[in-house]
This record gives C-alpha cells, sequence and structure tokens, in this order.
C-alpha cells in the first residue's frame, strides 16, 4: 500500500493524549472500542485529556495499564465514528522491512516518518522489541507502528537518547494478548501485575494493593476524590481558570501548560519555572491576503499597543497575537483572575473586530 493511502487511513484513528506531565500518541482499535497508548504516557492518571482529527478535545478514562509491556487502555470517545484500522500478524514481519511510524512528536501533529525494520526481535528487559530506524520523538511515545499493508505490528515505546533513529516498538502481539486478557473486564478499572502476569480487578484485588495470585504492590488506574492537584505558581493558575468558567481538566496540556477557548480565540498559557514567568497568549486570526490592508492594520496594531495597558498586539509570521505577562511571584488569585479575564474578552473582541475591517483570515490549525 502507498504510504500516503496508510497516513490518510489512520489520521482519524490517532489520538492526541495530554496529561499534567506531559503528552503522547495513542490510537484507537475499533475491534476492542479501546484507545491504545504507553503506560508511562498516562504515567499515574486514571483520567486524562484526548483529542482528535474528528473531535474536540474530552475527558477519558484510563481503564487499563500494565507496567512491563508499557500499555495502557482508554475509553474512547462517545457517538464518534473512527475508522477501522487491522493489527497485523508480528510473526510476518522481518529485518529490513519498511514501516511508518505516526503520532505527535514535539507537538507536531500527525507525524508521520518512515524507515526500516533493523531488527524484529530486540530482547530488552525479558521482551521481545522491533528495532526500527524510522524517527520517533518524544510525543511519539503509544503510536502506531505499521506495515506497508497498512497493519499495526507495533506500538511505538521508547528510543535510545543519543542515538542515531535507534527507536523500539512493542510487538503487536504482546497488544493482542493484554486486549484479550482485558476484555472480559471491560469497564473495569484494572491493571496487570508487573510479576506474575495476573490480571488484578477492583474484584479481586488483595487489600486494596496487593496482587491476588502473588502478593506484589499494584496499583489500579482510579480517580482519586480530589483529583490531580498542581502545586506552586501552576496550582494558582489552575485556580483562576477554573474561577473563570473553564475546566481545568480539559485545559491541561503538558507540563505547566494550558490551552483553552474564547470565542473564536485560541489561548495558550505557558508558565516558565526557570524564568519566573507566566504568559499568556491568544492565537487571533492571520494577516489579511490583500496588500493594501495590511499598512492600515499595522498602523491599527501600534495605535492600541499605545493605548491598551498589560497586553501586547504582535504579528508572529502569520499570526497575530494578542499577549500578556506577569511574573509569579507578583501574580495572586485575585490579579491574576482580572488580568486572564481581560486577555480572554479582548481576545474575542480583536479576533472578531480584525476579520471585520481588515480582512484576516481565520488561522490555520490542525
Amino acid at each position: 500500500m502507498d504510504p500516503q493511502h496508510i497516513i490518510e487511513q489512520y489520521q482519524n484513528a490517532i489520538i492526541q493524549i495530554a496529561t499534567a506531565g506531559g503528552t503522547g500518541t495513542g490510537f484507537y482499535v475499533k475491534e476492542f472500542d479501546l484507545i491504545v497508548t504507553n503506560a508511562h504516557v498516562v504515567a499515574e492518571d486514571a483520567e486524562v485529556t484526548i483529542a482528535g482529527k474528528v473531535f474536540d478535545k474530552a475527558l477519558s478514562r484510563v481503564w487499563y495499564t500494565d507496567r512491563k509491556h508499557d500499555l495502557a487502555f482508554l475509553e474512547a470517545p462517545k457517538n464518534i465514528e473512527l475508522p477501522e484500522i487491522r493489527m497485523g500478524q508480528y510473526e510476518q514481519m522481518h529485518d529490513g522491512d519498511a514501516v511508518l511510524a505516526i503520532g505527535h512528536p514535539y507537538g507536531l501533529n500527525y507525524t508521520a516518518t518512515q524507515g526500516v525494520i533493523s531488527k524484529v526481535d530486540r530482547i530488552r528487559e525479558g521482551l521481545k522489541f522491533i528495532q526500527i530506524d524510522a524517527a520517533i520523538n518524544p510525543g511519539n511515545s503509544g503510536g502506531p507502528l505499521v506495515n506497508m499493508s497498512g497493519e499495526i505490528i507495533g506500538v511505538n515505546s521508547f528510543i535510545i537518547r543519543g542515538g542515531d533513529n535507534l527507536g523500539f516498538a512493542l510487538p503487536v502481539n504482546y497488544l493482542r494478548e493484554a486486549l484479550q486478557l482485558y476484555l472480559p473486564n471491560k469497564g473495569q478499572a484494572s491493571t496487570r501485575c508487573f510479576s506474575c502476569g495476573f490480571l488484578v480487578t477492583q474484584n479481586n484485588i488483595d487489600s486494596k494493593k496487593y496482587c491476588p495470585n502473588c502478593g506484589t504492590e499494584v496499583t489500579l488506574p482510579e480517580i482519586p476524590e480530589k483529583g490531580t492537584e498542581a502545586v506552586g505558581a501552576a496550582k494558582t493558575i489552575e485556580e483562576i481558570l477554573k474561577e473563570l468558567g473553564k475546566d481545568i481538566r480539559l485545559a491541561r496540556d503538558g507540563i505547566n501548560t494550558w490551552s483553552v477557548k474564547e470565542g473564536s480565540a485560541k489561548i495558550k498559557i505557558t508558565y516558565n519555572a526557570e524564568n519566573f514567568f507566566i504568559a499568556g497568549d491568544a492565537y487571533l486570526c492571520q494577516m489579511p491576503t490583500d496588500a493594501i490592508k495590511i499598512k492600515p492594520l499595522y498602523q491599527f496594531l501600534l495605535q492600541e499597543n499605545y493605548r491598551m495597558n498589560g497586553l501586547v498586539l504582535s504579528c508572529v509570521k502569520q499570526n497575530i497575537v494578542l499577549s500578556c505577562i506577569m511574573y509569579d511571584l507578583d501574580m495572586t488569585k485575585e490579579n491574576g483572575a482580572k488580568s486572564f479575564l481581560n486577555l480572554f474578552q479582548k481576545a474575542d473582541y480583536y479576533d472578531d473586530f480584525l476579520k471585520n475591517e481588515y480582512n484576516c483570515t481565520d488561522r490555520l490549525e490542525e
């Protein structure tokens, strides 16, 4: 099958996953109606945010984790039609076979890289892995490794840092075994014991923390009563967002990063802990294609910057961005809420105004 056709086939089945600790990739398996990803992508979270080509950001329950095989299964979005992608046969793969790795490395959504299998059965920590030279990077974790027949033959899991395209994928036979093991308990929080491979569920866990088969301490993916809480300046930011009516669980976009929508504007909030500042960037529309409108647009932006207090309009390549910056030591819940509210309201206003008055265009988004 042509690589372009494979990419087109997979795009709607590839899922973006975000937690308070980072981001990763997942993919939908229609046969089991579950999203597959790596366990290290979801970490200790029992609820994560997901987004895809055909649905907006939503919350998803983590139902199954398997630390030994680095697998996790998530609840699929409701009432959304996602494509069926097939699982292949690992036993039919050979060294030198061409493969595609699909995922979201470094936030570059729906990136596909092509390569070959360097070694089909590389042994690491007692498990077989498919070693590939297709480039995978942070953010690819949990995405599918696909053969040239368009079938999943592995789950992209890790790289050797400092190596030159040394990537490793968990073979699909481990994935198929885990899915079949979990299927009778679908809808229950479950984990596979790292020591003996026994499936531990809410119904059989011993003393709420031990595998009933071998006694190893295990953790079920259960949502805590208070939920996951940030600390320090990040906690203040989340308190402000909550006060302004935003769902902080959906807003989380990785470590110290949040994104929200206000009207037609998308706003990204970042806490730079190294330099002690919080930046709010509202990505508005794009520059007009009509050259006659550009000069008066620049004049308007400069005049508005002179008039405004605490906000700055700028052009980043073709995007018009409205920004505010606060230092973490200066930010309180009260003044932070006031600044964020001002940013949100002005972002929605300027996005519409610039489109109407200067023929600015909608911003391109993936």
